[in-house]
Protein backbone atom coordinates (compact mmCIF):
# COMPACT_ATOMS: atom_id res chain seq x y z
CA UNK A 1 0.00 0.00 0.00
CA UNK A 2 2.71 2.70 0.97
CA UNK A 3 4.81 1.64 -2.22
CA UNK A 4 1.18 2.35 -4.23
CA UNK A 5 0.86 5.54 -2.40
CA UNK A 6 4.32 6.88 -3.30
CA UNK A 7 3.50 5.55 -6.72
CA UNK A 8 0.81 7.95 -7.16
CA UNK A 9 2.29 10.80 -5.50
CA UNK A 10 5.22 10.64 -7.71
CA UNK A 11 2.77 10.87 -10.55
CA UNK A 12 1.42 13.91 -9.34
CA UNK A 13 4.15 15.14 -8.93
CA UNK A 14 5.82 14.50 -12.58
CA UNK A 15 2.53 16.03 -14.18
CA UNK A 16 3.05 19.40 -12.18
CA UNK A 17 6.21 19.42 -12.74
CA UNK A 18 5.70 18.64 -16.40
CA UNK A 19 3.18 21.42 -16.60
CA UNK A 20 5.02 24.36 -15.27
CA UNK A 21 8.01 23.56 -17.40
CA UNK A 22 5.79 23.76 -20.09
CA UNK A 23 3.13 26.59 -19.38
CA UNK A 24 6.08 28.75 -16.74
CA UNK A 25 8.00 30.10 -19.44
CA UNK A 26 4.84 32.18 -20.97
CA UNK A 27 3.65 33.51 -18.17
CA UNK A 28 4.88 37.34 -17.43
CA UNK A 29 4.80 39.65 -14.50
CA UNK A 30 2.60 42.90 -15.72
CA UNK A 31 3.81 46.09 -13.82
CA UNK A 32 1.06 48.50 -13.73
CA UNK A 33 -0.27 52.14 -12.17
CA UNK A 34 -2.14 49.30 -9.35
CA UNK A 35 1.06 47.43 -8.51
CA UNK A 36 2.25 44.04 -9.86
CA UNK A 37 0.30 41.21 -11.54
CA UNK A 38 0.61 38.03 -13.51
CA UNK A 39 -0.11 38.00 -17.34
CA UNK A 40 0.31 35.10 -19.93
CA UNK A 41 1.50 35.31 -23.16
CA UNK A 42 -1.02 33.72 -25.81
CA UNK A 43 0.65 34.96 -28.73
CA UNK A 44 3.95 34.15 -30.09
CA UNK A 45 4.64 38.25 -31.70
CA UNK A 46 3.94 39.65 -28.06
CA UNK A 47 -0.37 39.40 -27.29
CA UNK A 48 -0.57 38.89 -23.25
CA UNK A 49 -3.85 37.92 -21.87
CA UNK A 50 -4.41 39.20 -18.05
CA UNK A 51 -7.22 41.01 -16.08
CA UNK A 52 -8.51 44.52 -16.98
CA UNK A 53 -8.40 45.63 -13.36
CA UNK A 54 -4.48 45.13 -13.82
CA UNK A 55 -4.21 48.18 -16.69
CA UNK A 56 -7.05 50.03 -15.35
CA UNK A 57 -6.33 53.77 -15.44
CA UNK A 58 -4.55 53.36 -18.62
CA UNK A 59 -0.78 53.79 -17.69
CA UNK A 60 1.69 52.16 -19.55
CA UNK A 61 2.33 48.27 -18.38
CA UNK A 62 5.78 46.83 -17.99
CA UNK A 63 6.25 43.24 -18.95
CA UNK A 64 9.19 41.24 -16.82
CA UNK A 65 9.72 38.66 -18.99
CA UNK A 66 10.01 34.28 -17.45
CA UNK A 67 14.02 34.97 -17.96
CA UNK A 68 13.92 38.25 -15.99
CA UNK A 69 14.03 40.57 -19.04
CA UNK A 70 12.32 43.78 -18.63
CA UNK A 71 9.94 45.28 -22.03
CA UNK A 72 7.90 48.20 -22.78
CA UNK A 73 4.17 47.36 -23.42
CA UNK A 74 1.04 48.82 -24.44
CA UNK A 75 -2.80 47.98 -23.98
CA UNK A 76 -4.12 46.35 -26.89
CA UNK A 77 -7.53 46.50 -25.47
CA UNK A 78 -9.68 45.96 -22.04
CA UNK A 79 -12.91 44.73 -21.29
CA UNK A 80 -14.23 45.48 -17.59
CA UNK A 81 -17.46 43.68 -18.32
CA UNK A 82 -15.23 40.67 -18.26
CA UNK A 83 -12.33 41.48 -16.52
CA UNK A 84 -9.84 40.64 -19.07
CA UNK A 85 -7.41 42.35 -20.83
CA UNK A 86 -5.16 41.78 -23.86
CA UNK A 87 -1.28 44.07 -24.03
CA UNK A 88 1.01 43.63 -26.33
CA UNK A 89 4.66 43.58 -25.37
CA UNK A 90 6.87 46.09 -27.98
CA UNK A 91 9.94 44.96 -29.63
CA UNK A 92 9.63 41.49 -28.26
CA UNK A 93 10.87 39.11 -30.69
CA UNK A 94 8.99 35.37 -30.76
CA UNK A 95 7.54 34.77 -27.09
CA UNK A 96 6.50 31.12 -25.79
CA UNK A 97 2.76 31.09 -25.96
CA UNK A 98 0.17 28.91 -23.55
CA UNK A 99 -2.24 27.10 -25.26
CA UNK A 100 -5.82 28.09 -24.53
CA UNK A 101 -7.85 24.95 -23.80
CA UNK A 102 -12.04 23.72 -23.59
CA UNK A 103 -13.17 25.15 -20.24
CA UNK A 104 -16.49 24.05 -20.93
CA UNK A 105 -14.97 20.25 -20.55
CA UNK A 106 -13.90 20.92 -17.24
CA UNK A 107 -15.44 18.73 -14.64
CA UNK A 108 -16.32 19.54 -10.74
CA UNK A 109 -13.20 17.46 -9.09
CA UNK A 110 -10.20 17.83 -11.99
CA UNK A 111 -7.05 18.99 -10.84
CA UNK A 112 -5.83 22.18 -11.99
CA UNK A 113 -2.77 24.34 -11.51
CA UNK A 114 -2.30 28.12 -10.89
CA UNK A 115 0.57 29.83 -12.08
CA UNK A 116 1.39 33.09 -11.45
CA UNK A 117 3.55 36.24 -9.71
CA UNK A 118 2.32 36.91 -6.36
CA UNK A 119 3.84 39.42 -4.41
CA UNK A 120 6.29 39.28 -6.91
CA UNK A 121 7.97 36.04 -6.30
CA UNK A 122 8.08 35.17 -10.10
CA UNK A 123 6.27 31.87 -11.21
CA UNK A 124 4.19 30.67 -7.89
CA UNK A 125 2.83 27.26 -8.31
CA UNK A 126 -0.38 26.24 -6.26
CA UNK A 127 -2.29 23.55 -7.12
CA UNK A 128 -6.46 22.28 -6.27
CA UNK A 129 -9.42 21.22 -7.99
CA UNK A 130 -12.03 22.38 -9.63
CA UNK A 131 -14.77 23.49 -7.04
CA UNK A 132 -17.53 24.29 -8.88
CA UNK A 133 -18.53 25.68 -12.40
CA UNK A 134 -21.22 28.04 -13.77
CA UNK A 135 -20.68 31.09 -10.70
CA UNK A 136 -21.08 34.07 -10.93
CA UNK A 137 -19.38 37.62 -9.93
CA UNK A 138 -20.06 41.06 -10.65
CA UNK A 139 -17.70 43.03 -12.95
CA UNK A 140 -16.89 46.77 -11.77
CA UNK A 141 -19.13 47.96 -14.90
CA UNK A 142 -22.51 46.04 -12.48
CA UNK A 143 -22.57 43.41 -15.06
CA UNK A 144 -22.59 39.71 -14.46
CA UNK A 145 -19.62 37.84 -15.48
CA UNK A 146 -20.98 34.09 -16.12
CA UNK A 147 -19.79 30.77 -16.16
CA UNK A 148 -16.95 31.30 -14.07
CA UNK A 149 -14.61 28.61 -12.71
CA UNK A 150 -14.59 28.56 -8.24
CA UNK A 151 -11.24 26.44 -7.33
CA UNK A 152 -9.38 26.16 -4.29
CA UNK A 153 -6.05 26.78 -5.87
CA UNK A 154 -4.43 29.16 -3.32
CA UNK A 155 -4.28 33.06 -4.91
CA UNK A 156 -2.37 35.80 -3.55
CA UNK A 157 -2.50 39.46 -4.60
CA UNK A 158 -0.54 39.45 -7.54
CA UNK A 159 -2.25 35.99 -8.90
CA UNK A 160 -4.42 38.11 -10.81
CA UNK A 161 -4.35 37.51 -14.94
CA UNK A 162 -1.84 34.32 -14.36
CA UNK A 163 -3.19 31.15 -15.61
CA UNK A 164 -5.26 28.27 -14.30
CA UNK A 165 -4.02 25.24 -15.84
CA UNK A 166 -5.44 21.81 -16.62
CA UNK A 167 -3.12 18.67 -16.63
CA UNK A 168 -2.55 18.94 -20.43
CA UNK A 169 -0.78 22.41 -19.95
CA UNK A 170 -4.09 23.65 -21.59
CA UNK A 171 -4.97 27.27 -20.12
CA UNK A 172 -8.90 26.50 -18.93
CA UNK A 173 -8.93 29.79 -16.84
CA UNK A 174 -7.73 33.31 -16.19
CA UNK A 175 -7.48 33.79 -12.57
CA UNK A 176 -9.29 37.01 -11.24
CA UNK A 177 -10.51 36.97 -7.90
CA UNK A 178 -10.21 35.71 -4.01
CA UNK A 179 -12.82 36.10 -1.43
CA UNK A 180 -10.93 37.70 1.52
CA UNK A 181 -10.81 36.18 4.67
CA UNK A 182 -12.35 32.99 3.29
CA UNK A 183 -10.34 29.51 3.04
CA UNK A 184 -9.44 28.13 -0.24
CA UNK A 185 -12.44 30.15 -2.49
CA UNK A 186 -10.74 31.29 -5.70
CA UNK A 187 -12.17 32.17 -8.89
CA UNK A 188 -11.03 32.05 -12.61
CA UNK A 189 -12.74 33.51 -16.40
CA UNK A 190 -13.37 30.59 -18.18
CA UNK A 191 -11.04 30.09 -21.37
CA UNK A 192 -13.72 30.00 -23.40
CA UNK A 193 -14.87 33.11 -22.30
CA UNK A 194 -10.68 34.62 -22.67
CA UNK A 195 -10.43 33.10 -26.13
CA UNK A 196 -13.90 35.27 -27.77
CA UNK A 197 -12.93 38.46 -25.64
CA UNK A 198 -9.00 38.18 -26.32
CA UNK A 199 -9.80 38.06 -30.22
CA UNK A 200 -12.18 40.85 -30.48
CA UNK A 201 -9.94 43.44 -28.27
CA UNK A 202 -6.65 42.48 -30.54
CA UNK A 203 -9.06 43.00 -33.90
CA UNK A 204 -11.51 45.98 -32.36
CA UNK A 205 -9.55 47.04 -29.79
CA UNK A 206 -13.00 47.05 -27.57
CA UNK A 207 -15.95 44.46 -27.12
CA UNK A 208 -18.88 46.06 -28.94
CA UNK A 209 -22.27 45.31 -26.56
CA UNK A 210 -26.08 46.49 -27.36
CA UNK A 211 -27.92 48.43 -25.25
CA UNK A 212 -31.90 48.29 -24.49
CA UNK A 213 -31.65 51.42 -22.09
CA UNK A 214 -34.18 49.76 -18.95
CA UNK A 215 -33.53 48.94 -15.25
CA UNK A 216 -35.26 46.42 -14.08
CA UNK A 217 -35.33 43.12 -12.03
CA UNK A 218 -36.12 39.63 -12.49
CA UNK A 219 -39.68 38.34 -11.36
CA UNK A 220 -41.96 35.37 -11.75
CA UNK A 221 -45.15 35.49 -13.80
CA UNK A 222 -46.69 32.66 -12.34
CA UNK A 223 -47.77 29.53 -13.93
CA UNK A 224 -51.16 29.62 -14.43
CA UNK A 225 -50.72 33.38 -16.61
CA UNK A 226 -47.38 31.87 -18.01
CA UNK A 227 -49.01 29.11 -19.63
CA UNK A 228 -52.19 30.99 -20.68
CA UNK A 229 -50.16 33.45 -22.55
CA UNK A 230 -47.46 30.79 -24.35
CA UNK A 231 -44.79 32.91 -22.59
CA UNK A 232 -41.99 31.87 -19.88
CA UNK A 233 -42.48 31.92 -16.54
CA UNK A 234 -40.47 34.62 -15.33
CA UNK A 235 -39.04 37.64 -17.42
CA UNK A 236 -37.26 41.30 -16.43
CA UNK A 237 -40.20 44.00 -14.26
CA UNK A 238 -39.09 47.04 -16.01
CA UNK A 239 -38.84 49.87 -13.54
CA UNK A 240 -37.73 52.13 -15.75
CA UNK A 241 -36.91 53.64 -19.18
CA UNK A 242 -34.43 55.65 -20.48
CA UNK A 243 -35.42 58.56 -22.03
CA UNK A 244 -34.93 58.18 -26.07
CA UNK A 245 -33.47 54.56 -25.14
CA UNK A 246 -34.06 51.90 -27.76
CA UNK A 247 -36.71 50.60 -25.25
CA UNK A 248 -38.11 54.13 -25.39
CA UNK A 249 -38.50 54.54 -28.74
CA UNK A 250 -39.88 50.73 -29.21
CA UNK A 251 -42.50 51.39 -26.99
CA UNK A 252 -41.53 49.59 -23.96
CA UNK A 253 -42.92 50.90 -20.68
CA UNK A 254 -42.45 50.91 -17.09
CA UNK A 255 -44.04 47.88 -15.65
CA UNK A 256 -43.73 45.56 -18.53
CA UNK A 257 -42.54 42.22 -17.90
CA UNK A 258 -40.06 41.35 -20.99
CA UNK A 259 -39.91 37.64 -21.34
CA UNK A 260 -38.27 37.32 -24.79
CA UNK A 261 -35.80 39.21 -27.11
CA UNK A 262 -34.95 38.11 -30.49
CA UNK A 263 -36.70 34.78 -29.63
CA UNK A 264 -34.50 34.32 -26.45
CA UNK A 265 -36.01 33.98 -23.02
CA UNK A 266 -34.72 36.47 -20.46
CA UNK A 267 -35.73 35.22 -16.90
CA UNK A 268 -32.82 36.62 -14.80
CA UNK A 269 -30.68 40.42 -15.89
CA UNK A 270 -27.91 37.97 -16.66
CA UNK A 271 -29.57 36.24 -19.22
CA UNK A 272 -30.69 39.62 -20.51
CA UNK A 273 -26.98 40.88 -20.35
CA UNK A 274 -25.99 37.93 -22.64
CA UNK A 275 -28.33 38.38 -25.57
CA UNK A 276 -27.27 42.18 -25.91
CA UNK A 277 -24.38 41.31 -28.20
CA UNK A 278 -22.78 42.92 -30.68
CA UNK A 279 -24.03 41.31 -33.56
CA UNK A 280 -27.46 42.54 -32.76
CA UNK A 281 -26.64 46.56 -32.80
CA UNK A 282 -28.48 48.23 -34.94
CA UNK A 283 -31.17 45.53 -35.81
CA UNK A 284 -35.01 45.40 -34.96
CA UNK A 285 -35.26 42.95 -32.61
CA UNK A 286 -38.56 41.35 -31.31
CA UNK A 287 -38.88 41.85 -27.27
CA UNK A 288 -42.06 39.95 -26.34
CA UNK A 289 -43.56 41.11 -23.17
CA UNK A 290 -46.19 41.04 -20.58
CA UNK A 291 -48.40 44.26 -20.12
CA UNK A 292 -51.78 43.76 -17.62
CA UNK A 293 -51.95 40.72 -18.52
CA UNK A 294 -51.52 40.55 -22.42
CA UNK A 295 -49.15 39.46 -24.39
CA UNK A 296 -47.36 42.04 -26.77
CA UNK A 297 -44.55 42.37 -29.62
CA UNK A 298 -42.65 45.27 -29.57
CA UNK A 299 -39.63 45.57 -32.41
CA UNK A 300 -36.79 47.66 -30.86
CA UNK A 301 -33.71 48.48 -32.58
CA UNK A 302 -30.92 48.40 -30.28
CA UNK A 303 -28.12 50.52 -29.98
CA UNK A 304 -24.34 50.15 -29.15
CA UNK A 305 -23.45 50.71 -25.76
CA UNK A 306 -20.84 53.02 -24.76
CA UNK A 307 -18.19 51.47 -23.36
CA UNK A 308 -15.65 52.00 -20.68
CA UNK A 309 -12.43 53.65 -22.33
CA UNK A 310 -8.64 51.99 -21.40
CA UNK A 311 -6.95 55.01 -21.92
Amino acid sequence: MLDTSAEVLDAFSAAVTSVVERVGPSVVHVGSGRGGASGFVIAPDGYILTNAHVVEGGRTPRITLHDGSEIAGEIAGADPSTDLAVIRALSASTLPAATLGDSDALRVGQLVIAIGDPLGFQSTVTTGVVSALGRSLNARDGRLIENIIQTDAALNPGNSGGPLVDTHARVVGVNTAIIPNAQGICFAIPSATARRVAGALIRDGRIRRAMLGIAGTATPLGRGLANALAVPLSGIRVVDVTSASPADLGGIKAGDVIVAVDGEPVPTLSRLQGVLTGERIGRAVPVILVRRGERLERFVVLREAESTPHR
